[in-house]
Parts: C-alpha cells; sequence; structure tokens
C-alpha cells in the first residue's frame, strides 16, 4: 500500500459529541495469535485472545462510533464428525477406550444441545449447565481427532488441510455458540461455567498450535514440486498455517514452549475478567433523577429510555414526563446526557464515571492491564522479536514503522483545525453567555459542540430521529444491497432459534432466488446482560469440506449486534444518524462474510484477511448514508411517511466534515497510546501505563486528559479484543475503503447502470475473494491500481489542509 505524504482525518455527521463518544468501546475481535489461528473468539468481539488469528471473529467498531464495537439451507450446517463418512472413519479407528468416550458423548448428544448436530445453533436451549459437560465432551473428542490425524498425516490436501479444518471448524462453532450468548446473555452462572472450561480449552489449541506433524506437513506441502500447481487460495492457507504455527511456538524448545503455554493460558484468563469488569462497571452505575429541573434539556427520547431504565430497577410508576429517571453509562443513555443536558455538573459526574470504569475496587483493571502487557512482552521474547508490536505486525498489511508514519501525517494534517474546532466552540458558547466559555473542559465539549452544530447547520439531531426508524433504515439498507450486489434479502423469522425475542433472523438469496445466507441482527441495547459495542461475528463460513449433501458448500451464517435506543411505548426504535451509519458499517463487515465466493473454508469470508484490511468492506458502506438517493430511500418520518426534506439533506451534507480534525485526532490518540503501549512501554518500569496516556495525549488531544482519567481500564479493543498493537487499522483501512468508494464517484453516483456494474465488480472482488488473495491484490482488481489517500481526505475536508502541511 502505498503510504502517500498525506493521509486523511475521519470526518463524521452530527458527530460533535463525538470526542465523548469516541470513548465507547466495543468489545469484541479478539485477534491474538496463539493456539488456532481459526479460532479467534473473544467474549468480546471477534474471538478468543488466545487463539491464533484465523478467524477475525467479530469486528468492532472503532471508538468513534456511537455503538462503537448469512443464507443457507436449513440442511447445511453441520458438525465435521456428524457426516457419515466421518463417523464410519472414526469409528474404525477407535481403541476400546476410545469406544466407551465416543458411547458416552454419543448419550450426551440426546440431551446437551451443544453437542447435537444442529442446522442453526441452538441458542435457545444453552444453558450455563451445558457448557462444562458440552465443551469437555467436545474437546475430548476432538482431542482423539487430532491424534489420530498426527498418526495419518500426509502432506496432501485429503490427509492434512481438509480434518484439521474440520476439527477447528467444530470447535469454533461451539465455542462460538457459549461465547457469543456470553456477550449478550451475560450471567454469573455463564461465567463461571466458561471460566472453568476455557483453560481447557486453550490448552487444546496449544496442543493443535502447536502440533509439529501437521507443521512439518505443511513444510513438505510447501518444498514439494507440486506447489507450483497449487491455486492462490491453497498457497495463502498454507503460508499461513506455517507463519502462524511460529508465532504460535511450535519451534520453541520444551522449557519455552511450557512458560509460552502458560501465558497464552494467562492471557486468556486476564482478558477475560478485563472485559467482565468493564462490564460490571458499566452496569454499577446509576443516577436516580427525580427532579426534572436536573435533566433539563435532555430530549424526549432520552427522558423515555430514562423512564423505562426506572421502571426496569423498579419504580414502577415512573413516566417519561414525570420520572423518576435513572441515567446510566449504557451509549444511548451516557450520550445523551453529554450532548444534551444543560446541568453541567450532571454531565461532570457522568463524565467522571464514564472514564474512570473499571478502575477501582474490586473491579480495577490496572494490574490486569500491567500483566497482559508484561505477558505480551514475554511472548514476544520468546519469539525472538523485539516487542510485541513486531508480533501482531506479522500478519497485518503494515509494519510497526508504517503505521507511526501514517499516524504522524495524520496527527500532523488534523492539529491545526482541531485547535481551530476549541477556539470556535469557545467563541460560540461566550456568545450564548455560558459561565464556563474561558474554560471548556471535557464535560463541555460535546455538549457546545452539539449546539453549534444546531445553530450552523440548523439540525438537530434529535428532531431527525422519527425519520430514521429501524424498520424502515433496514428496507433501505436492504434496497441498496440489491441496487449494488444483486441480492435479495427475506425475513426468515422461526426458521432459527434466537436468544432474545427481539432478535430478527434473515435469509439472503441471489438473482436466482436461491438461498446463498443467512443472518441474525440483535439491534438494542439490554445493559443488565449484554456488552456495549457494535460488532459482527461469524456464525458458520463457507465451507467446501463441511458441506452436508457433498455437492455444494456449506453456506455461511453470521451476526450482527448492536446497541441502540429501543423502542420506548408505541414508538419503534427512532435511530441517530450515528446510529444508522454504526448498522451500515456492521453490514458492510457481514456482507464479506456472506458473499464469499471462496469455497476453501479457511480463507473464506472474512477469514484469513490481514487485519489492517478487515475495515475495508464496512467502511466503505459508511459512505452510503451521505448517497442522497439512500437516504432518502430510508429517511421517512416513521408516524406520516414523508422523506427528510431535502434542505436538512443538504445539511447534513454540509455538516459531514464537522470537526473532523478534532474527531480525527481522538483516533489517532487511541492509535497511538496503543502502539506505544506495545512498543516503547517498560512494565513495571518507572513510567506507569497512565504517564504514557498523558504523554501521548500532549501531542494528540487539544485538551488534556484529566489527572484521574483512567480511560485505558476500559479500552476493551487492545486489552480483551484483537486491535492490540492494531488500532491504527481503523485508519489504515479508511484509505482503502474511501478510495474503494471514489470508484463508485468516478462512474457516477447518478447513473444507476455504471453503480450497478462497479458494484457487481466490488461484489466479485473485495466482497468475494475472501482471505485466498493478499488484500493489496485484491483491491488493485477492483480499482485497476494501487490505493491512494487522496480520497479519504476529500471525503474528509481536510485535502487542502494537509496539502499544505
Amino acid at each position: 500500500m502505498k503510504l502517500v505524504r498525506h493521509f486523511h482525518v475521519r470526518r463524521r455527521a452530527l458527530l460533535g459529541a463525538l470526542l465523548i463518544v469516541n470513548m465507547l468501546m466495543a468489545t469484541r475481535i479478539g485477534l491474538s495469535r496463539s493456539l488456532h489461528p481459526l479460532l479467534k473468539r473473544t467474549p468480546f468481539r471477534r474471538r478468543s485472545f488466545s487463539t491464533p488469528r484465523y478467524f477475525p471473529k467479530s469486528h468492532i467498531c472503532p471508538l468513534w462510533s456511537s455503538s462503537f464495537s448469512f443464507c443457507l439451507h436449513k440442511s447445511t450446517i453441520t458438525t465435521p464428525s456428524s457426516s457419515p463418512s466421518s463417523r464410519s472413519h472414526s469409528c474404525s479407528s477407535l481403541s476400546a477406550s476410545s469406544m466407551a468416550t465416543a458411547a458416552a458423548l454419543d448419550e450426551s448428544l440426546h440431551s446437551n444441545p451443544l453437542l447435537q448436530d444442529f442446522d442453526f445453533p441452538p441458542f435457545d436451549a444453552v444453558e450455563a449447565s451445558h457448557v462444562r459437560p458440552g465443551i469437555r465432551a467436545l474437546l475430548k473428542k476432538l482431542e482423539d481427532d487430532l491424534e489420530e490425524l498426527e498418526r495419518t498425516v500426509e502432506p496432501s490436501w485429503p490427509k492434512l488441510v481438509e480434518p484439521l479444518e474440520k476439527i477447528v471448524d467444530r470447535l469454533s462453532i461451539v465455542w462460538g455458540v457459549v461465547s457469543h450468548l456470553k456477550s449478550v446473555k451475560d450471567s454469573s452462572e455463564l461465567r463461571a461455567a466458561i471460566e472453568e472450561v476455557q483453560p481447557e480449552k486453550v490448552k487444546f489449541l496449544l496442543r493443535l498450535g502447536q502440533s509439529k506433524p501437521l507443521y512439518n506437513a505443511f513444510k513438505a506441502i510447501q518444498e514439494s514440486p507440486d506447489w507450483p500447481t497449487l491455486s492462490e487460495a491453497r498457497k495463502r492457507i498454507v503460508e499461513s498455517q506455517i507463519k502462524e504455527a511460529v508465532l504460535n511456538g511450535v519451534s520453541l524448545e520444551d522449557d519455552k514452549r511450557d512458560t509460552f503455554n502458560k501465558i497464552q493460558q494467562e492471557l486468556e484468563r486476564l482478558s477475560q475478567k478485563f472485559e467482565e469488569n468493564v462490564l460490571d462497571a458499566t452496569k454499577k452505575f446509576e443516577k436516580l433523577i427525580t427532579d426534572k429541573k436536573e435533566i433539563a434539556g435532555l430530549p424526549a427520547t432520552a427522558l423515555g429510555l430514562a423512564a423505562q431504565t426506572a421502571v426496569s430497577k423498579g419504580h414502577e410508576n415512573a413516566t417519561a414526563e414525570n420520572g423518576p429517571w435513572i441515567i446510566t453509562l449504557d451509549a444511548p443513555s451516557f450520550l445523551s446526557v453529554m450532548q444534551h443536558a444543560r446541568n453541567r455538573s450532571l454531565r461532570e459526574e457522568v463524565y467522571r464515571a464514564y472514564v474512570t470504569r473499571a478502575s477501582s475496587g474490586d473491579l480495577d483493571n490496572t494490574s490486569i492491564i500491567e500483566e497482559i502487557l508484561k505477558l505480551r512482552l514475554e511472548k514476544a521474547k520468546l519469539l525472538d522479536y523485539n516487542n510485541y508490536a513486531e508480533v501482531s505486525m506479522a500478519t497485518k498489511m503494515a509494519t510497526v514503522e508504517k503505521a507511526e508514519e501514517l499516524l504522524e501525517k495524520l496527527c500532523s494534517a488534523s492539529w491545526s483545525p482541531a485547535v481551530q474546532d476549541l477556539e470556535d466552540l469557545t467563541n460560540f458558547s461566550k456568545k450564548q453567555g455560558a459561565s464556563e466559555a474561558d474554560d471548556l473542559t471535557h464535560w463541555d465539549v460535546s455538549f457546545w459542540s452539539e449546539r453549534l452544530r444546531e445553530s450552523k447547520y440548523d439540525i438537530n439531531e434529535e428532531e431527525l430521529r422519527p425519520y430514521f426508524s429501524l424498520p424502515k433504515v433496514m428496507n433501505g439498507l436492504f434496497d441498496l444491497a440489491k441496487t449494488l450486489f444483486g441480492i435479495e434479502i427475506e425475513s426468515a423469522d422461526g426458521l432459527a432459534p434466537v436468544w432474545n425475542k427481539d432478535v430478527r433472523f434473515y435469509c439472503v438469496k441471489d438473482s436466482s432466488g436461491s438461498p446463498i445466507a443467512y443472518f441474525y441482527f440483535d439491534p438494542y441495547a439490554r445493559p443488565s446482560e449484554k456488552r456495549g459495542g457494535a460488532w459482527m461475528d461469524e456464525v458458520v463460513a463457507r465451507s467446501r469440506v463441511l458441506s452436508r449433501n457433498g455437492t455444494s458448500a456449506r453456506l455461511p451464517v453470521a451476526h450482527m449486534v448492536c446497541n441502540q435506543t429501543p423502542p420506548v411505548g408505541d414508538k419503534p426504535s427512532l435511530m441517530t444518524f450515528r446510529e444508522v451509519e454504526t448498522v451500515f458499517h456492521e453490514f458492510g463487515h457481514a456482507l464479506q462474510h456472506m458473499l464469499t465466493k471462496q469455497d476453501e473454508g479457511l480463507v473464506a469470508g472474512i477469514r484469513g484477511i490481514e487485519w489492517d484490511a478487515v475495515e475495508l468492506p464496512s467502511q466503505f458502506m459508511e459512505n452510503w448514508c451521505y448517497h442522497r438517493d439512500t437516504l432518502m430511500s430510508l429517511a421517512k418520518h416513521y408516524e406520516t411517511g414523508e422523506s427528510l426534506p431535502e434542505d436538512v439533506y443538504l445539511k447534513l451534507l454540509a455538516a459531514r466534515t464537522f470537526r473532523a480534525g478534532s474527531l480525527s485526532l481522538r483516533q489517532i490518540k487511541f492509535a497511538s497510546v496503543d502502539l506505544e503501549l506495545h512498543t516503547k512501554y517498560v512494565p513495571g518500569g518507572s513510567e506507569s501505563i497512565y504517564d504514557i496516556d498523558r504523554k501521548v495525549s500532549e501531542r494528540t488531544q487539544v485538551i488534556p486528559p484529566l489527572p484521574e482519567d483512567r480511560f485505558l481500564c476500559g479500552f476493551s479493543h487492545i486489552f480483551a479484543g484483537g486491535y492490540a498493537a492494531g488500532y491504527y487499522s481503523y485508519k489504515w483501512a479508511e484509505v482503502l475503503s474511501a478510495d474503494a468508494f471514489s470508484a463508485f464517484e468516478d462512474a457516477g453516483l447518478d447513473d444507476s447502470r455504471a453503480v450497478k456494474e462497479t458494484g457487481n465488480k466490488f461484489r466479485e472482488t473485495i466482497l468475494a475473494l475472501g482471505g485466498g488473495k493478499a488484500p493489496l491484490e485484491v483491491f488493485v482488481a477492483f480499482r485497476g491500481r494501487e490505493p491512494s489517500p487522496e480520497a479519504l481526505l476529500k471525503h474528509n475536508g481536510l485535502l487542502q489542509v494537509a496539502g499544505s502541511a
């Protein structure tokens, strides 16, 4: 990728409040690399922290997001061990003791939903009591399968890769069910069960990732005379497996490997504990308000939500008009206060509570962060790397130097505009007679940004909510997908079990009406049991090997999870514009998983794609929120059906680059502190993690953080997900996504034929090829050239500023 001199800053309409919202984290993309690359499930966001990087499971939204961060015939999802051929093969090779184990396992299949042969996961039937026996029985079966594979392995696809894919896929699906339920339906019983079996799962993954017979077989394939005849996808699989095995410690001597494995076990435990502390700390804060004067300025939607929360907490007679009201740190509640509450002391209290989450008492994540950083550095040293960032970059497009170069250029381009942003706020608040005008601080910025945006563009975000009802937004999104990619999306509610009554299920069909994928959609915040953020995750992936009928590939299934404002009373969920963008973002991830045409399961969909390229489709889809025809198709008043007024659309478009410099600096700060902690920080040294945070803030933030700011204690992206030494990926992928969208601009956004042709090309390259081709090559196949940052700079209104920097 060409990192040209000027890079861009992310802009966002209606994001005045984002200086705060940028801290709202998602939690889940665990992409650690230890253990098998295919199992990347993190109970936060997309996978498990000690699993290698095969499947970037859940993609969390970046911290600028307000929420943060598939189709298949009923007979297509199956477990590898359930096919007749695999059953007969395993039976013929079982010892007496293994047969006894298999009999016990077969018996439990009748009662434990995790062990049954299902088409769609039994999300409604799995209880905490199923986890311990189910996971242990599964691991025993997979251990037997692995031993059999090691005994019979040959350097060929049928004797190595296909049986390996079956082992990894089976664990990925079942563990994925368990970890997903922990994210969306958390309970103390489920936590305890997962905590007990997690070390056993990690032990198996380490055993798998460090298998020398499998490693040697992959090496033999690479060194064989047949290597040049392999498809590009198969070569990528072999090369990735070899690299991942090394990163998983396969080459370490016995004592070093034991140390490595202990580190991996502990990192898995610590990342899970980190995320649990964030969730518990978020749930712990409740501000009961009985005097309406204290929440003056909050819009009707926020008052309704606060009253609804109060009802759920035992205040049965609470109403939006008369209260009482309960304010929480959940995104919809927190944002409403920061943007709209006239009560400055309330804003301060809520802000301080948010930036100190999980930083005290039994929920303090400080020591957990220290230990995570210490263990990651030890792991890097064992693998002969200088620091953990180098380990992270080993499987990415960028290098540490290139990532730092990008961030430095972005910071240079963003600083002056951000300084001007603060000056504009100061002048505006003075004109409004604000007593705090000469001393604007963190809990003032979002509030006055919202007022300035309303004044400058005459846009009131709350007044726009009626135009963005969830049903109409989803219909508009699906219509766009049909236009661009030639697919139909239909409701399939009732076909698959769900974990909550609000979860929707959809089938994706091609132009001939044949199903090609399914996906679940869980839209609403449930702070008592659901972790914050927004993410997409894989349920099952497309696979030729795991086809049930032996002919057509198994079709992919995904789930999308958001945390937007739920329906209040008789009103549907009325969304903010940022929430609309978030849904488009996650749908972009889902599209890459669902529309893949790659039949090699280990690189199908989002699997095997370099981490800093994986945000391309998601960020690409956000651009369509500003496309006139697209926005007008979904922006319909939920009561009258009236379209969004044309003048309002033009104002939204004009406001797109509002405070672009400030918002860009916020992202640069997150990415920079991430890299600093994973390159230069010395755990246990003279500087604390908070010293590093403050040092980075000095060069990336116009307003320095509070002395008591403990934002790092809630930074789930890098401590409980897959963005460790990788948060820069959001910016890196923005260059790709903006340039990809510029192809549609070049073709002509008003030319429906050109849009469809370009959309089809995007589908056949970016969405279809998966990890079977290097991302730079995929991009060139779509765009006809290597990426350029010009489009990103243009979209964010910083092209001229950057050009003169």
